[in-house]
């Protein structure tokens, strides 16, 4: 489910999907912004809000992002 295997097609990986959600995330938003952006740019092939959330998960796991008194999740700077 990380990452593709013969039954997970690359496209739908949650390494693919956090990569996708990694490079909107260019300015700090709210889970809601960044979920309206990656549900536009996934129009042609529509990912659940499930998978979506898991693959920020992935993201905070892997101290790529973070999430500010303010509620908005935004690229982690330095380690």
């Amino acid at each position: 489910m990380i990452l593709p295997t013969k039954n997970i097609s690359p496209n739908r990986a949650l390494l693919t999907l956090a990569g996708k959600v990694f490079d909107r995330l260019g300015s700090p938003r709210t889970v809601s912004g960044a979920w309206d952006e990656f549900r536009k740019q996934q129009e042609d092939s529509p990912v659940s809000y499930a998978f979506f959330i898991l693959a920020i998960d992935l993201l905070f796991l892997m101290k790529l992002v973070s999430l500010d008194d303010n509620g908005l999740i935004s690229r982690r700077v330095g380690g």
